[in-house]
């Protein structure tokens, strides 16, 4: 006999388990996002206006975009040469294969240490009256800001950018490195290449988008950070997050409204990183395939 007619409405109970984070992503996420590129095109009576964007082609606030994306290249470079070491040592290199599972269990960790508890540490740590620096006034009579370390400055919120950005680097290329196979190698060193020609005419070709995709996030990863260098740096430094802050926040000339077109070209900037790293890496997951 055959199966009797259903009629009515199936309720799609396998997508079900995707509505809470469905749920968390346009209220925290796509709605905020909209707010603020709307904003970015209000006057303070709701009116709308180019002024706002136009505002942003100003000496100070060119200022802080250029030392944002400074600071978020030095950071992202960085983080890129040693955490790739550090995950070429572990993946590829002789260290001992029980190192792995605690580096890669510290990376989850430490990539998603930041804001006011990394400001602190860093401070305690490396800070005017910090342990190490004490230390070593102390025991060597070396007085580290008399040789004009700052950890309140441009350098030192890279410093303090990389305690998450290697982590990062390394929990994203080490996968990169498991795909390299054994085969190539082996293919290279019987015609004859050294490994280092293997490297560079073999491997680093195919792990180039791989690495300049991570590049890209740990930019945007670096250039979005705004709890840490508030808590770190406070208002001394002229970076786009802390300029944000305080013009959202509602200082003596402060104006939410520009605040917001801040913000929807921090936005847009993260937003292209985040585009090269997705199309990048799509790219190498061919190649590693």
């Amino acid at each position: 006999m055959p199966a009797p007619h259903r009629t009515g409405f199936a309720l799609p109970i396998k997508w079900l388990g995707l509505a809470p984070f469905a749920l968390f992503a346009f209220l925290f996420l796509i709605l905020p996002t909209l707010y603020i590129v709307v904003g970015a095109f209000r006057t303070g009576d709701g009116s709308f206006t180019f002024q706002n964007i136009l505002d942003l082609n100003t000496p100070s606030i060119r200022s802080a975009y250029w030392v944002s994306i400074k600071v978020s290249v030095a950071s992202a470079l960085i983080g890129c040469l040693i955490g790739f070491g550090m995950a070429a040592a572990v993946t590829l290199g002789n260290l001992p294969r029980w190192l792995r599972n605690p580096l890669m269990t510290f990376s989850g960790v430490a990539s998603n240490f930041a804001g006011v508890p990394l400001a602190f540490a860093f401070i305690a740590t490396l800070g005017p009256r910090g342990m190490v620096t004490g230390w070593i006034q102390e025991v060597f009579d070396i007085n580290l800001r008399m040789y004009g370390w700052n950890l309140l400055s441009t350098y030192g919120l890279i410093i303090t950018y990389l305690f998450f950005q290697i982590p990062l680097m390394i929990l994203i290329i080490a996968p990169a490195l498991d795909g390299l196979k054994r085969e190539w190698r082996e293919a290279a060193a019987m015609l004859g290449a050294t490994g280092a020609q293997y490297w560079r005419m073999v491997a680093l070709p195919i792990l180039f988008p791989s690495l300049l995709g991570t590049f890209a996030l740990l930019f945007a990863n670096a250039f979005g950070a705004v709890a840490t260098a508030i808590a770190l740096t406070g208002p001394s430094l002229n970076i786009a997050p802390i300029l944000l802050f305080a013009q959202i926040r509602g200082d003596v000339l402060g104006s939410p409204n520009l605040g917001y077109a801040l913000a929807f070209g921090m936005i847009v900037i993260t937003g292209i990183a985040n585009f090269l790293y997705i199309w990048l890496r799509t790219r190498s997951e061919r190649w590693l395939k």
